[in-house]
């Protein structure tokens, strides 16, 4: 490495990319006064070398082959944006033995195989960026990483999926349904082609377990998150919780709770009183809860090529900072040191307790909210409040929609009152539950 300069290997040219290139080409000047050198793209993989991008790429040597620029002899420091497991993990670790650090925007293969890619870079002394890899532009990581570091965190909870804001928000406010909402975000390109993982909560299950992992200094935990999508939310139920002083977000959960963890993605009321309820279309918002800072709330863009590449090259800028540290006294990539990552249990969804939103599709006739009343009483789980629709909206079946709040109750303790409810011969559908956090 020039001794004034850091050369710079690019594993893919997609909107981020391109955003990286932009952004050190826009703004060169004040990140060399901020990094003490001057960091230039020598080599860039794509797939396809002749598509048409937005950006400049005079001067930076193109392949199609990703290894020609892991290996590239000038190569300081590789920034892989390309996406998924294979082939960015072998990658990966091909410049982890080369010596090179890394910078990565890929939450999916940290939160599944971070473990073993820290593991090999603390034994080589190479340092792992991946600040770009949750909540885009929005520096979560290395707050909680290290502006909070003389704090416990108690709790964080994120919309940390813009595609499922975006649909979520839309539903509220035009009144469509999910489907309808889903195809216009794939058109205006929010949603992927096969938009599975933001709208099943795959996507903010693997960003919760990075911030799980910084916050509570556990192993990564992917397997071990409670994970439920939006596709059933309908807008009856955006419009009964709007009646209740509520609004749904998909939140992304992870809870300190009595000897354990709870890490759970699940559709959620919130009051519309607190600001993370009123984060609407596209944009993220992390809260995070510590014992002396209290709760601060982090909010902005959380995807597109340049608010991630700003998040990309605040990694870069940070990789060129340690070069001259000794390995042992850089920032912990998990932010605990590897030999204290503890082993408290993530606690399975069975023991998690929370306040609940129940709509019941009951016939309309006397004493069926008395048998439905007794069975949670029975079961220990006091009503906060009833709202039994008009009959004029009554089904063909002779059904109407019954609303009930709960006060907070175990998990498995509501399994059990559900599935006797469902079993009345008045209930004609399955119960919907929706989580209630208040996020005090």
């Amino acid at each position: 490495m020039n001794g004034n300069e850091m050369k710079v290997g690019l594993l893919g040219l997609g909107c981020v990319g391109c955003g990286v290139i932009r952004a050190l080409s826009r703004n060169q000047e004040e990140i060399e006064r901020r990094a003490g050198r001057r960091l230039n793209i020598v080599a860039a993989c794509a797939r396809d070398l002749n598509k048409e991008r937005d950006c400049d790429l005079d001067g930076i040597q193109l392949t199609q082959d990703p290894q020609q620029v892991v290996d590239h002899p000038e190569v300081d420091v590789v920034i892989e944006l390309m996406g998924g497991i294979d082939p960015a993990r072998e990658l990966i670790l091909r410049a982890i033995d080369q010596g090179r650090p890394v910078i990565t925007a890929n939450k999916h293969l940290i939160a599944l195989h971070g473990s073993e890619i820290f593991a090999h870079a603390e034994q080589k002394g190479v340092n792992i960026a991946f600040e770009a890899a949750v909540a885009g532009s929005i520096p979560i990581i290395k707050n909680i990483r290290e502006s909070l570091s003389g704090n416990r965190i108690e709790w964080i909870a994120g919309i940390i999926n813009g595609t499922g804001n975006y649909i979520l928000t839309a539903m509220e406010e035009e009144g469509r349904p999910f489907a309808e909402i889903l195809a216009e975000a794939q058109r205006l390109g929010y949603a992927e082609a096969d938009p599975t993982f933001d709208v099943d909560g795959t996507d903010a299950a693997h960003k919760l377990t990075i911030l799980a992992s910084i916050a509570f200094g556990i192993p990564l935990s992917y397997d071990h998150v409670h994970v439920e999508g939006i596709s059933d939310i309908t807008s009856e139920n955006i419009a009964d919780a709007r009646s209740l002083g509520y609004r749904i977000k998909h939140l992304g959960i992870a809870k300190r709770a009595g000897e354990g963890i709870e890490l759970r993605v699940h559709p959620t009321l919130i009051p519309r009183s607190r600001l993370v309820a009123n984060v609407a279309g596209v944009m993220n918002a992390v809260v995070v809860k510590s014992d002396a800072a209290g709760a601060h709330l982090y909010y902005g863009a959380g995807a597109g090529g340049d608010p991630t590449a700003s998040a990309v090259i605040a990694d870069l800028v940070d990789v060129v900072r340690t070069l001259t540290t000794d390995a042992e006294n850089r920032v912990p990539h998990l932010a605990y040191q590897p030999h204290a990552l503890s082993d408290i249990p993530i606690l399975p969804i069975g023991q998690v307790t929370t306040a609940c939103y129940l709509r019941l599709q009951a016939i309309d006739r006397p004493g069926v909210l008395a048998a439905v009343t007794d069975i949670l009483g029975g079961l220990g789980i006091s009503i906060e409040a009833i709202r039994q629709r008009e009959p004029d909206i009554q089904g063909a079946d002779g059904s109407v929609p019954v609303i009930l709040l709960t006060h907070e109750v175990p998990e498995d303790r509501m399994d059990q009152a559900l599935s006797r409810i469902e079993e009345l011969d008045d209930i004609v559908a399955p119960v919907q539950r929706i989580r209630i956090e208040l996020l005090k």
